[in-house]
């Protein structure tokens, strides 16, 4: 124990667990709306801080001087990422902190089988929940270290496209092998080796973080750009269930806990992702839409003198015209960064009567609340934000529609053909509106790579050209029309 807390009872620890867990779950209940996330994140942040601080010292890891140096260091490096990273680069940021999380576990974890083997202490690690759960760690987070550095760089845009290879379905499952495979001789050497365990299994761990890690990527490069929000989920319950398996590792009560409610809701919040993509976590993991054969590039042009298009000024009129107007965004926006020439609109909208609600869809973007994420920075108010279940029902209501850089989500395919790579996939029913008018760069088609029949309905035009660019121009156009 450090000479500052030299003294103390036991309790003291287990009560500053039992805080630190208590502020870890208001924290993630906060976190659950828009208008306390904030608020829930800070919460959740002290209780780190406080598990961290009592964790080192009461242990006496480090000195106060270095965990104060080591807090300025880490604190300085976060200031600095959220000043620096633009919102729209946030998917691949939380990508990497999936992959750090998980590396970190896979290692402490080694650490502390390579400092206890060989000595007297190594009898504690023949127990095979010890051994067992290391070699959890070590799968788990070597997975999700390599995975999140794989998915980081396709929502960078390195590769955003699906990469298959021959043996793909050979190479996942035998390099799997070889990683439960050194788990168990892991588990089961200790015990083998009597009352004092050599340091020769130790070399077990490490073959199997390098089969996990390579596991890792194979797992991630075959799925496609826009299936990230599952895999980002997913990476994060799976950092959270490493940081969990370590505190098996190292008797630590709270980084059990911690770990089990970040690996708990990021299952929700996978489950939450594959429901509303109407796919299972394994077809997107090892199906997907790049398994099927619908290049539409290499057909017939589907849209060929069947779309109409507007500009601007058109569109400015029919919104004039207008007394209650939906705006859809998607991933468009977020390249384009129109976020704020939307949120402008809405509020020129709102302040002439015009009632203005966002549809958000789950998986529109490229992590789960991306679209919220993005209007949240252009300060648009939570009370317009409204859910798929939520908004459907009113678009029969509403005059207009503006989807910006959206597409499958609102592709009615989704609910008229079976065939279809997104059939069953529940969608925003924009089409049910008086007119519906579309932001996009061009007819290229969504991550499905499947034609929009939206774009060719008889109430639908389309607005062509960069999405921040357009809905300025809107704002400009309503402007001049609405300046006293």
């Amino acid at each position: 124990m450090s000479a500052l807390l030299d003294g103390l009872p036991p309790s003291v620890l287990s009560l500053a667990y039992l805080v630190s867990a208590t502020l870890f779950i208001t924290g993630l209940r906060e976190m659950s709306h828009p208008r306390t996330a904030a608020r829930g994140n800070l919460v959740s942040s002290v209780g780190m801080v406080l598990a961290v601080g009592i964790t080192v010292l009461w242990f006496d890891i480090l000195s106060p001087l270095v965990l104060l140096v080591a807090l300025v260091v880490g604190t300085a490096v976060g200031v600095w990422l959220a000043t620096t990273v633009e919102t729209t680069q946030m998917p691949q940021l939380v990508g990497l902190f999936n992959g750090l999380g998980g590396g970190a576990s896979v290692l402490v974890a080694g650490a502390e089988l390579v400092g206890r083997a060989g000595s007297a202490e190594a009898a504690a690690l023949q127990s095979s929940v010890v051994t067992g759960a290391a070699a959890t760690t070590g799968l788990i987070g070597a997975v999700t270290f390599c995975g999140s550095l794989v998915a980081a760089g396709k929502l960078h845009g390195l590769s955003e496209h699906p990469v298959h290879y021959a043996g793909e379905r050979v190479l996942k499952p035998l390099v799997a092998l070889v990683a439960v495979g050194a788990g168990v001789v892991l588990v089961l050497q200790p015990a083998a080796f009597g009352p004092v365990v050599r340091a020769d299994w130790v070399p077990a761990y490490w073959t199997l973080v390098l089969a996990a890690s390579l596991l890792g990527v194979l797992l991630v490069v075959p799925i496609g750009g826009a299936d990230m929000p599952v895999v980002i989920a997913l990476l994060n319950a799976c950092s959270g269930l490493a940081a969990a398996t370590t505190g098996f590792v190292l008797d630590n009560s709270i980084l059990v806990i911690a770990g089990t409610l970040v690996g708990a809701s990021g299952m929700i919040l996978t489950r939450i992702m594959c429901r509303a993509m109407n796919r299972s976590l394994g077809n997107v993991l090892f199906g997907g839409y790049a398994d099927v054969a619908r290049r539409s590039d290499d057909a017939d042009d589907p849209y060929e003198g069947r779309v109409m298009s507007t500009s601007p000024e058109e569109v400015e009129m029919l919104l004039d015209a207008a007394r209650r107007v939906v705006i859809v965004p998607g991933y468009g926006m977020a390249v384009g960064q129109a976020q704020h020439a939307i949120a402008e609109l809405a509020r020129l909208l709102a302040a002439n009567g015009v009632d203005v609600a966002f549809g958000i869809h789950p998986v529109a973007g490229r992590m789960p609340g991306h679209m919220n994420v993005l209007l949240a920075e252009a300060n648009v108010p939570y009370e317009r934000l409204r859910e798929l279940e939520a908004v459907n029902p009113t678009f029969a209501e509403t005059d207009l529609v503006l989807v910006v850089g959206a597409n499958d989500v609102v592709n009615p395919a989704a609910l008229t053909d079976e065939s279809s790579p997104i059939a069953g996939m529940p969608v925003l029913h924009v089409w049910e509106a008086e007119t519906v008018v579309v932001s996009k760069r061009s007819l290229s088609p969504g991550y499905a790579g499947i034609p929009n029949p939206l774009f060719t309905r008889g109430n639908t035009y389309m607005l062509f050209g960069d999405a921040k660019e357009t809905m300025q121009a809107l704002v400009t156009e309503y402007k001049e029309r609405h300046s006293p």
